[in-house]
């Protein structure tokens, strides 16, 4: 299962498949951009359904979506040069386009490092390039590691910082702006900003993402609580009022602008702020100083010569936001907008990458650094 196949294909599309937590994202794509793209959202009914289940074992659900789909849309399977899939949580690993074979899907098996509906990403890719007699990818996963090593120490040795982050969407964006700017990747000094559900600041040099806050650090977005006082966070945990599920989900799915206002949507958040609601502006003024700290500390990490600040993320999109982040980190260097997270388009064209030679697939066990096998063994990842 997953071996990699030297097939010559008549046809230049790919199918893409970038599964979410309510929502499974897929499109058949071209070299040229996206042919045909669709979104089914999953209701409560599915999240139900499968309650207390791993999250693979949502395949069989969410490939009959897919299949349906491509029915109706009048393509088939043996139409698709290769497939390509959202990366999941995997061991920790160098940036590219990986192919999926039997490591990537037991590992996503295993969910060693946790349960996430991007680890469906792979899994379904494979099924439909069998389906095709080709070929399928992850390109860019959440744990690509490619810190310098100051960056794994956190304070105790008791807690490793690990590398995980919006990788897929920051590398596109990085690669983009270099391309717009005739310049090559690894001669940029860059900040890339992901305001998302979740926010990811990350510092680039050499071609390599050498830090970034994890997704229990940095600022607090729409629903995670991002960095919080340590002794403080202790103490909430002694009281034994909540339990380590209720603790996991204040902090990750019921913190940041959820918590202090009861939405996780900044366009209503700014709809308040828009009505007079003082509280609003409050937190949403708290998060914005947040991700310019964060900001400002990458820019430290690059010992303050920085060529671009870039961001990113459905946040990036409101003019509001960017206006007021631009006050504090106009000064670190200049500043460009990509609004959105294109992840589709980065997935096939990581998989575009490999199939016009112009990179070699990965495979996960020849790819991970000896301090990366190091960091896996630690944990049990091997």
């Amino acid at each position: 299962m997953g071996g990699e196949k030297a097939v010559e294909h008549e046809s230049n599309r790919v199918l893409v498949i970038n599964p979410g937590s309510t929502s499974t994202k897929f499109g058949v794509f071209t070299g040229n951009g996206p042919e045909w793209v669709a979104t089914v959202h999953h209701g409560d009914e599915e999240l139900e359904r499968f309650r207390g289940c791993s999250m693979l074992a949502r395949t069989g659900y969410r490939a009959g979506v897919i299949e349906k789909a491509l029915v109706e849309a009048e393509y088939d399977a043996k139409q698709f040069a290769a497939v390509g899939g959202r990366g999941g949580f995997l061991p920790p690993m160098a940036c590219g386009t990986y192919l999926v074979d039997d490591a990537i899907i037991e590992e996503l098996r295993a969910a060693r490092r946790g349960e996430h509906a991007s680890n469906l990403g792979a899994v379904l890719a494979l099924r439909f390039a069998e389906a095709a007699g080709v070929n399928a990818y992850v390109v860019d996963p959440v744990t690509v590691d490619e810190w310098q090593d100051c960056a794994r120490l956190s304070g105790t040795p008791s807690i490793e910082r690990w590398c995980v982050g919006h990788a897929l969407n920051i590398k596109a964006v990085a690669r983009r702006f270099a391309g717009e700017s005739a310049r090559a990747y690894p001669d940029l000094r860059l900040i890339v900003v992901h305001m998302g559900s979740g926010i990811t600041v990350s510092a680039h040099r050499d071609g390599r993402m050498i830090d970034n806050n994890t997704p229990e650090e940095g600022p607090f977005g729409p629903d995670r609580t991002g960095s919080l006082p340590v002794r403080e966070l202790i103490k909430l945990c002694m009281t034994g009022e909540h339990t380590e599920r209720q603790l996991d989900r204040m902090v990750f799915g019921e913190g940041g602008l959820f918590a202090y206002l009861g939405t996780r949507d900044l366009q209503e958040a700014e709809r308040r702020i828009d009505g007079g609601d003082a509280r609003a502006a409050a937190v949403y003024e708290a998060m914005i100083y947040q991700v310019a700290k964060e900001t400002g500390a990458m820019a430290a990490v690059l010992e303050g010569r920085v060529d671009a600040v870039l961001l990113t993320g459905g946040m990036a999109h409101s003019e509001r936001l960017i206006g007021k982040l631009r006050k504090y980190i106009d000064w670190i260097a200049p500043v460009t907008v990509y609004p959105g997270e294109d992840e589709l388009r980065s997935i096939a064209d990581g998989v575009f990458r490999v199939l016009r030679g112009e990179e070699q697939a990965k495979r996960l066990e020849t790819h991970l650094t000896e301090e990366q096998r190091r960091d896996a063994l630690v944990i049990g990842l091997e």
